[in-house]
């Protein structure tokens, strides 16, 4: 993938919203992301899942372009 940031590697360890949110940024512009979240996935994986038992749609949008 080519753009603004890439060949950067990003490490994302962030718990809340605002961190979500430029990680996907920079990822958006190229980088490579890296999502790290709790053995038990993050706390918004499950908030109103998209489909039959899946994904929050919310959680599913910021971390779109990441590695997990």
């Amino acid at each position: 993938m080519t753009g603004a940031c890439a060949g950067l590697r990003i490490l994302d360890l962030s718990s809340g919203y605002a961190g979500k949110i430029a990680t996907m940024v920079l990822a958006d512009f190229g980088a490579e992301v890296i999502r790290v979240e709790k053995r038990d996935g993050s706390e918004d994986r499950f908030v109103a899942p998209v489909g039959e038992g899946g994904e929050g749609a919310l959680f599913m949008q910021v971390n779109r372009n990441k590695k997990c």
